[in-house]
């Protein structure tokens, strides 16, 4: 009979069902491997899911924007901070102008927002009220609101959360925030400044955080004469109720009176970008910011998948050895290199379906728990927002990344000779020649991509051409890392190969682990690559994190040094029957000092402060020309420093700044308008309690000398410094236009020594008191500098403030200090630190395990030769050493290259940070800890097995 050697119709397809169908028996059998690799891709897809939903809950919807903020009104009206009528509101957020022309109009007056309320609506106006209570003798400041806040115009943005109503004057609703502060509970009395009052209720207002301290009173609870300050009407709002939307061509008249709005009908249908754009103006852009976030993300993200990726290719590694003679026995059945190979690649795909589906709906569990703890707390959520776009795109890639990986050793076992598999059992280790040269090739591209990129970004020093670039710079340097670390995994084994050439100087158990990773790569590279971008990804992320703290402690502004506090030693006294002013009363530094340290357990020491005159009794308006700026009783001058032409921070014609990491836009009152402790008049004890930092000997000579200690070379013109003395009853020109600034009265110029100090404090300089004589400064006690070793608590602060309120003898006097903000940048990198070493001791431990599984065989022989339980144990952690170790360090430059790059290509490239320190512990710890846990888990009786022999 005539054989048909023809193909069998539908031989293909009926090959892909037999893949399929011995690749979930498969996975059936095995089931502990099965489950390891459905975690590995399972977790990162959970975690991109989860963030971006968590991500898309944090950013309101139109419809929630209304029922938060507006409840069931049609509009809000407030004031609108405008320098000139040419301004417009970002039409969904009433607080932010979105486009202006810059102009500064000095004849602009901002109107009261009750008068352009147009005609028809009910109003319900919410006023803010700044209020006091007693703590022990302190009067501590609490914020008060006068609002129908139970209204049901205002449902969905006041809900009444425990309690009931207020019934009479007394009762009053508070914020869960305002009862946990004070140790309230329904029925006890609380005490203020506008009366005292019941609290019956609590409430939540959508728009603001649980945790804060707010006391909702309604109209006839505040007393008439209850004194609401000069402010009284910026801390006014109105809401409008009735039939009718306001236009976004009302918002427009009223933005153009300096009044805000916050329309219903604008919210859910917002104007086009040119109609929400002033003529000759650009439209506020925050895409640098976005895409600077996104480019974060994706960096870590793709990282993540690669890693997660390589895991699973070693498991499928390990598995597709342990299937070699049963694929052996189908291919010598008749099976074609195709359907071989199939049937790995069939698992991954089984596997990567099960893995995304329950990633993608633990993620948006995950995020719903969140959403759902939030809601209660103090730091909630706009609404449940899944992000399906991105979610897809996490599913499609998770699925790649497990097919991707079970694809590697599916090749590698259809290759394989069938007769060697079905002799030995064992696949041929590949000779990895072409891996190599695709290794080369990748890194020739991925430093081309790089390369790319940073050449990208330095290709112009316009601020405004680089954020429209920055795209398209994140896409390469993103692209340039991943094709960086997927050419350092393909060149693995070549470099195994090279380190362990020359190992004879090493101890035995290291020898051997050198030599059996160089023979047994099929099991070796996958171990070192997964570790590999595991440590990618914790350097990137430790790189990317601590650049990003540094950034927030430059721009960060800082009153005082860290746990510092500043306590003025002048109190005001209040107004006489007459109503006039009395003179102030000078506070004992000795008093207030100890006074802190009796309240305060954490205070390391005090220092008293001399400064000019402060501003003292200066009558309002236009100034006589016969009164001087300074007498006996009054004084109406402040000093600063005179800012060289040339020394001013270059800006582009869209305000944004030419370069951020120019000298002449950093440091110390480099934006800031002068105080009355602008000035301090001291010497060496003075210039390092208020600047951080001992005084050089070049300093003390300038300031013995007559001149000035100054915190900012920009201020400094030939070795001198230009100390002015200014009216402040008299307008001069200023940045924005005549008559915005002070006018000069005095002027003198010093010698001057630049001494930075350890972060930019609101001090312009040091002069001794020689030289403040010398010029009238009249110095004299202005304010104590206490020193904390730790920042202080919510209860801590209100115990010192309760300590320096009997000194002041004067309400409102809040301690509050310097919190900065490095110590929980140390912190969170140390956090960082260990979440990456944890992400890369499991990937080490991962694939040691799986290198120890699949090298039992081996170990029993060792055994078999007599070899002692402790040399087996050695090598295994030698074998866990040498692959945590290389793959550690690799990762290391691997992840630390792109990220460098990605910072200085962004607008964080002025605070570039490499955390060396955490960095040398994550690639020290995790090869040591791996190595310590391999010895100590390797069991000590193996029992013997059978050996195949060729």
């Amino acid at each position: 009979m005539q054989l048909d050697l023809a193909p069998a119709p539908q031989g293909r397809r009926s090959g892909r069902r037999v893949a399929l169908r011995l690749a979930r028996r498969d996975i059936a059998r095995h089931k502990g491997r099965s489950l390891l690799i459905v975690l590995l891709i399972m977790l990162p897809v959970a975690g991109m899911t989860g963030a971006a939903t968590l991500y898309q809950s944090s950013q309101r919807t139109p419809g929630e924007i209304v029922r938060y903020e507006l409840g069931n009104t049609q509009a809000r009206f407030s004031v609108l901070p405008v320098p000139s009528a040419d301004s417009l509101q970002d039409p969904l957020n009433d607080g932010v102008i979105a486009s202006s022309s810059g102009r500064f109009d000095p004849d602009f007056q901002r109107t009261d927002p009750r008068e352009v309320i147009p005609a028809g609506y009910d109003v319900l106006p919410q006023r803010q009220l700044q209020l006091t209570t007693g703590v022990g003798e302190a009067l501590v400041s609490l914020q008060g609101r006068e609002v129908d806040a139970l209204n049901p115009a205002f449902a969905g943005k006041f809900t009444l959360l425990d309690g009931r109503a207020p019934r009479d004057g007394t009762e009053v609703l508070v914020s869960p925030g305002l009862m946990k502060r004070f140790h309230l509970a329904f029925g006890d009395p609380l005490a203020t400044s506008a009366g005292t009052f019941v609290p019956v209720g609590t409430i939540r207002d959508a728009a603001a955080s649980d945790g804060n301290s707010f006391l909702y009173l309604r109209a006839g609870q505040v007393p008439a004469d209850f004194a609401r300050g000069p402010l009284s009407r910026q801390s006014v709002t109105y809401y409008l109720v009735g039939p009718g939307p306001v236009t976004w061509q009302q918002v427009k008249e009223a933005n153009s009176k300096g009044v805000g709005v916050l329309s219903r009908s604008v919210v859910l249908d917002p104007p086009s970008v040119d109609q929400r754009t002033v003529p000759g103006a650009q439209l506020h852009d925050n895409t640098p910011l976005l895409v600077t976030v996104y480019a974060t993300f994706g960096l870590v993200g793709a990282l993540a998948l690669m890693e997660v990726g390589l895991l699973a290719g070693a498991a499928f590694a390990v598995g597709a050895k342990r299937q070699v003679r049963e694929l052996a026995l189908l291919a010598s059945s008749g099976a074609d290199t195709s359907t071989i190979g199939a049937v790995v690649t069939a698992g991954g795909l089984w596997l990567g379906s099960l893995a995304v589906a329950l990633g993608a709906a633990a993620g948006l569990g995950a995020a719903a728990v969140v959403h759902v703890v939030r809601s209660t707390g103090s730091a909630r959520l706009a609404g449940l927002h899944p992000d399906l776009l991105l979610t897809a795109m996490a599913m499609a890639m998770g699925l790649g990344a497990c097919v991707l990986a079970a694809l590697v050793p599916a090749r590698q076992v259809s290759r394989q000779a069938v007769l060697g598999a079905l002799k030995s059992g064992r696949a041929p280790a590949p000779t990895g020649r072409r891996t190599t040269v695709a290794g080369v090739v990748a890194l020739a591209l991925a430093a081309g991509l790089l390369a790319a990129g940073w050449l990208l970004s330095g290709s112009t020093n316009d601020p405004d051409q680089r954020a429209e670039q920055l795209p398209v710079v994140v896409t390469l340097l993103i692209a340039g890392a991943v094709t960086a670390v997927a050419g350092l995994v393909m060149l693995t084994g070549w470099l195994i190969v090279r380190l362990t050439s020359r190992t004879h100087w090493l101890s035995l158990s290291l020898r051997m682990a050198a030599r059996d990773s160089a023979r047994n790569r099929g099991r070796s590279v996958p171990a070192v690559a997964a570790v590999l971008a595991a440590a990618t990804l914790a350097s990137a992320a430790l790189v990317l994190s601590a650049s990003q703290q540094a950034g927030l402690r430059d721009s960060h502004y800082w009153g005082a040094l860290e746990n510092q506090a500043y306590l003025p030693l002048t109190g005001d006294q209040p107004l006489a029957a007459d109503g006039s002013m009395r003179p102030p009363v000078d506070i004992d530094a000795g008093v207030l000092s100890a006074a802190v340290a009796d309240a305060l357990g954490t205070v390391e020491w005090t220092h008293p402060l001399t400064a000019p005159a402060g501003l003292r009794n200066c009558p309002e308006g236009p100034a006589d020309p016969g009164l001087p700026a300074l007498t006996d009783t009054s004084n109406c001058l402040v000093f600063s420093l005179a800012r060289p032409q040339a020394n001013e921070c270059p800006t582009t014609p869209k305000g944004r700044v030419v370069d951020p990491a120019d000298w002449r836009c950093r440091g110390s009152m480099v934006n800031e308008q002068p105080s009355g402790r602008a000035i301090l008049v001291g010497g060496a004890d003075d210039i390092l309690a208020a600047l951080g930092r001992d005084p050089s000997a070049e300093s003390l000579a300038v300031l013995d000398a007559g001149g000035m200690v100054v915190t900012n070379p920009v201020f400094v013109d030939d070795g001198t410094v230009l100390l002015e003395g200014k009216d402040v009853r008299r307008q001069g020109a200023g940045p924005a236009g005549p008559g915005t600034m002070p006018s000069t009265v005095r002027s003198a110029s010093l010698a001057a020594a630049v001494l930075e100090p350890v972060v930019p404090v609101p001090y312009f300089g040091v002069v001794s008191p020689a030289t403040a004589a010398r010029l009238e400064l009249h110095a004299e006690p202005a304010g104590l500098l206490v020193q904390l070793a730790k920042y202080p608590s919510e209860a801590e602060a209100d115990a010192a403030s309760a300590a320096i309120a009997a000194v002041y003898r004067q309400p409102g006097m809040d301690f509050r200090a310097e919190q900065g903000i490095s110590q929980g940048s140390q912190w969170m990198t140390w956090s960082i630190v260990a979440a990456a070493a944890l992400i890369t001791f499991s990937a080490a431990g991962i694939t040691t395990g799986l290198s120890l599984a699949d090298a039992r065989t081996d170990h029993a022989t060792l055994a078999g030769v007599g070899a002692s339980p402790r040399l087996r144990r050695a090598l295994a952690g030698s074998q866990a050493l040498f692959t945590s170790g290389v793959g550690a360090v690799l990762g290391a430059l691997a992840g630390m290259v792109p990220a460098l790059l990605l910072v200085l290509s962004t607008d964080m490239r002025t605070a570039v940070e490499i955390p060396w320190l955490h960095l040398l512990a994550l690639v020290m710890a995790v090869p040591v800890t791996g190595a310590v846990l391999a010895w100590t888990f390797t069991p000590s009786g193996l029992p013997l097995s059978r050996r195949s022999l060729a």
